[in-house]
């Protein structure tokens, strides 16, 4: 009788080792090594393999090449339009890139609370209307999950629309339906929205063969388990064997199916890293606890463009939509303010009005503080580099602090010119004309380079009113409205940009004036 044998399988990229290593060889994860016991090895199949009995299915011999046995040409595969469902919000219908495509794999994941499945359930709901919409419920019970659809209003704006009013508005009364006499045909229920509360992955396929709804969410893929296995849920054979199981199910079925996924202690979806391999789409719901805003991005899409984000708002019904998020994201403009400006981010297609931060201040200790919140730190410490390196501005001996409005996370490097103004502005107690955007990415040379998307980022800044852009030299542009100065050195963009002015009350008398510094 063969015996079994433990494997150590690394929870990041899912490779097999035959004994425990502290870092994984194949993706230098420290620490990701988990212990499995496999069962007995049959070597039929490589036996067979070896032995070439898969000719005897009557596939051709070598002698006989040149012929394909059952590929096909592109130009053989029919042209199929692809079939997209609307999910009742415009937020995550551009995240996915149009809508919902039939019978594709969604992986979901985010911080606990985040709203992952507040958001699944309102769409559930929304669906739900036409058609029919299974949710699979490993984590709550059934009681659980009626009581946060009562609290987020779920299926209530139906009834109160089939309540017909009086004249003088109140409700009429209406007759209740007569009930079906024996041996004549019971309707079918006005909702199609199915509750599953259940951890077996056997039952929820019988489900899923039986019901075959048009939409399915699977909450959550880490607390489902394969009996088969004997490894515990939310291991990687688990989540590995139950996501391929419900993907051929979904495939087959042509069933839409959004599954919610865990995170780990450093924000990376938990399990293999061939989880997202399998899917098509992958989203990260983002937002900060002590905010009511919320990002859902996407990293991986097969119909669609990456790194789309769809902005969300926590109210007390649930996640609303913010349809115009450069709102959010831009501070107050009659209040002036040293050290403010404002850029325009591009998160994949979506141009987003941010407004940065900037505060330089004497430091109290031998080495300086540089703190970002939603900029990228390492890409300060360079900014500040060249601003002390090539402008002259010093720096060394400051702290520094930069924030974004909202806590966006603003990583591109088309950012760094509004921060480098930002810095100077605040290190020089002066004000950026609050109807100016910033635009550029700035070179270790004290150059200003072009970026991507320009005529789409000062679209959005003509549309919210702004009448001058500072953007890079040397790209044309047609005539928004807007008054454009093209700069070529970082130097120029400060000039621009800060307007000679006498220092405000409190401002250091020592310092130098704009136009006296010299590359």
């Amino acid at each position: 009788m063969a015996k079994s044998r433990t494997l150590y399988i690394c929870n990041q990229c899912g490779a097999e080792f035959s004994q425990w290593f502290g870092k994984c060889s194949a993706c230098n994860s420290w620490d990701s090594l988990i212990e499995q016991v496999s069962g007995p090895v049959t070597t039929n199949n490589r036996l067979g393999l070896l032995n070439q009995e898969w000719r005897k299915d009557g596939g051709r011999s070598p002698t006989q090449s040149g012929q394909p046995r059952a590929a096909i040409t592109l130009d053989a595969i029919s042209d199929q339009a692809v079939l997209r469902m609307d999910s009742g919000y415009s937020e995550l219908d551009r995240v996915l890139g149009g809508g919902i495509v039939q019978g594709s794999l969604v992986l979901i994941g985010g911080e606990p609370g985040i709203g992952k499945s507040t958001l699944l359930l309102q769409m559930a709901n929304q669906l739900s209307q036409n058609h029919a919409v299974l949710y699979v419920s490993a984590e709550e019970s059934g009681q659980q999950v009626k009581l946060r659809a009562a609290r987020l209003g779920v299926g209530e704006e139906e009834e109160e629309e089939e309540k017909p009013k009086l004249k003088h508005g109140f409700d009429a009364v209406i007759e209740p339906k007569p009930k079906s006499k024996k041996g004549e045909k019971l309707e079918e229920p006005q909702s199609k929205f199915f509750l599953l509360p259940e951890t077996d992955l056997e039952e929820i396929l019988r489900e899923l063969e039986a019901l075959k709804p048009r939409l399915a969410v699977i909450d959550s893929i880490q607390t489902i388990y394969f009996p088969s296995l004997s490894s515990a849920p939310g291991s990687v054979a688990q989540v590995r064997e139950c996501t391929s199981a419900l993907m051929q199910v979904a495939k087959r079925e042509n069933i839409t199916l959004f599954i919610v996924g865990h995170v780990t202690k450093d924000g990376s979806l938990a399990g293999p890293r061939v989880l997202e391999h399998l899917v098509d789409t992958v989203l990260y719901f983002e937002g900060d606890r002590f905010a009511s805003h919320r990002l859902l991005r996407s990293m991986k899409n097969r119909f669609g463009a990456t790194h789309e984000i769809g902005v969300f708002e926590m109210v007390a019904q649930g996640l609303a939509e913010v349809p115009n998020p450069s709102e959010l994201f831009l501070g107050n403009r009659d209040e002036k303010v040293s050290g403010t400006c404002t850029i325009v981010a591009c998160e994949g297609t979506r141009p987003i009005v941010v407004e940065l931060q900037a505060l330089v201040s004497p430091t109290s200790y031998g080495s300086p503080r540089r703190a970002t919140t939603g900029v990228d730190n390492n890409r300060l410490l360079q900014i500040l580099a060249v601003l002390e390196k090539r402008v002259g501005i010093p720096l060394s001996k400051l702290d520094t602090y930069v924030a974004s409005a909202g806590g966006l996370g603003v990583e591109e490097p088309a950012a760094d010119l509004g921060i480098a103004v930002s810095v100077v502005a605040s290190f020089r107690d002066r004000l950026v004309d609050p109807r100016t955007v910033i635009i550029g990415e700035v070179g270790l040379g004290g150059q200003v380079r072009a970026v991507s998307q320009l005529e789409l980022r000062l679209k959005e800044a003509a549309k919210l009113g702004f009448k001058r852009a500072i953007v890079p030299k040397g790209q044309s542009l047609p005539d928004l409205g807007l008054t454009i100065i093209p700069v070529g050195r970082v130097l120029d963009a400060i000039v621009s940009a800060i307007p000679v002015q006498p220092p405000s009350e409190g401002s250091p008398e020592s310092e130098l004036e704009l136009d006296e510094l010299d590359l």
